[in-house]
């Protein structure tokens, strides 16, 4: 049994030297939306929009669980465009199984955004029964969420990025919440147990039957650069999501941020979370995936060190299995029924395996350093980063500097090298950021 505390024995123990850190900026092209409300409201001009709002319609606007940048600020303007051309929208929560799959879960998650029935202006109707719309060629049944079954309309509001295990024309977006979030837990149960690589065109398919049953007016599609910055909004018409969506994604992956390099000994990650990606932390950034998925992304990464969880992700630690050393802290933090509850459904176990747990921050770090073969401690290649959503300011280890003076066009760098910062009881000061506390002197 794992109590507060681990006793191991350590071949010469933990107490190796670490190299200094160096704060560095990573460059990428960035176009940001200053305005969202006035972003949103221009998508409600266009005719092709308007055209489909009807007075006196009852309008379903789905949500979900992902952190999207300035998503209660688009959901809100959503619902005042919608109230304007006389519709009475209500929100509810589509997000498949997050949230531990229950209603009072979706919603908590829904106010942690800032969703609030208070600030969007309209009610949120959040519970779990589901509807089956019909089955696929195959047998497999389809399921809807049964209020936003029975509503006029029904518009979703997603961010459109690579998705984190499985690549296509249509990965995550309008059409994966139109299947999967919508289906809540009984429908993306039935859909994962396909297997994600079959999404490509299992997801277009349901999502195809969906729209042949009810009426999907839209998806207010919303993109991100480099700087988990909103770039991008856009309001796409039910009959132009199949060939809209594959050009967002496009546009999407363009934008993405990533860690500049080839190779890294020891990635450090403050926090994961299911608000910063559906896997906790993002293989695309990681370049590490579940078991079994093919994956041929850079950098390659000897060492995953994971040492918290993000206050947003309520406990789900779904993904946590692609670390290699967590620490007590997050350990503790694990709600097991909400992370069970969603790695079951997406049917890829290994993402909820419990890495090797070390008591502190302090000593995780040096547990991943030591393990790197056939490096020296002080020579060790490391990259710190406070999640996989924030990626332009790092911090990288001396040794990488000669790779980073050399290419002045993808980074800067920002601060002096210096030691790791631990605090009495080992802890790590965290790097300032949009899901972090500040740190304390």
């Amino acid at each position: 049994m794992i109590g507060d505390r681990i006793e191991v024995n350590i071949a010469g123990g933990l107490d190796i030297p670490l190299p200094r850190m160096v704060h560095v900026r990573q460059k990428f092209a960035t176009t940001r939306l200053n305005d969202i409300p006035g972003a949103v409201a221009a998508q409600f001009q266009r005719p092709e929009v308007r055209a489909k709002i009807k007075p006196g319609m009852t309008i379903a606007v789905g949500c979900g669980s992902r952190g999207i940048a300035n998503i209660a600020d688009s959901a809100r303007q959503v619902v005042a465009e919608l109230k304007a051309l006389g519709a009475k929208p209500f929100v509810f929560p589509a997000m498949g199984s997050h949230g531990g799959a229950t209603a009072e879960g979706q919603r908590e998650v829904l106010e942690g955004y800032g969703i609030t029935e208070e600030f969007v202006g309209c009610p949120i109707h959040s519970q779990m029964e589901v509807v089956e719309l019909g089955k696929l060629d195959g047998g497999m049944p389809i399921y809807m969420d049964k209020l936003a079954a029975a509503a006029d309309g029904v518009v979703v509001i997603c961010r459109v990025k690579p998705h984190t295990n499985f690549r296509a024309p249509i990965e995550s977006g309008i059409v994966k919440m139109l299947t999967i979030g919508m289906g809540k837990i009984i429908g993306a149960t039935e859909l994962h147990t396909q297997g994600m690589d079959m999404f490509g065109e299992l997801l277009p398919a349901a999502a195809k039957l969906i729209m042949s049953k009810k009426n999907i007016l839209l998806g207010v599609a919303m993109i991100e650069n480099a700087a988990d910055e909103t770039a991008m909004i856009e309001a796409v018409p039910a009959e132009q999501i199949f060939t809209r969506e594959p050009e967002l994604q496009t546009k999407a992956k363009e934008f993405m941020a990533r860690l500049q390099f080839d190779e890294i000994d020891v990635l450090v990650v403050e926090k994961i979370g299911k608000n910063i990606s559906g896997s906790g932390m993002d293989p695309n950034i990681t370049g590490r995936n579940a078991r079994f998925i093919e994956w041929n992304m850079k950098p390659f990464v000897k060492k995953i060190a994971v040492l918290g969880l993000t206050p947003e992700t309520h406990g789900n630690a779904t993904g946590v299995g692609s670390a290699d050393v967590i620490t007590m802290r997050l350990y503790k933090e694990i709600d097991i029924g909400k992370t069970y509850a969603n790695i079951i459904t997406s049917t890829y176990l290994d993402g909820g395996a419990i890495p090797i747990i070390m008591n502190t921050d302090h000593d995780a770090i040096r547990l991943a350093v030591k393990t790197v073969v056939r490096v020296k401690p002080e020579d060790t290649k490391i990259v710190r980063i406070a999640n996989t959503l924030e990626v332009l300011d790092i911090q990288v280890s001396e040794p990488m500097l000669p790779f980073i003076k050399a290419n002045p066009s993808m980074f800067e760098i920002v601060g002096e090298p210096e030691a790791f910062k631990f605090d009495a009881k080992g802890t790590l000061y965290p790097m300032l950021g949009k899901h972090h506390e500040h740190a304390v002197a």
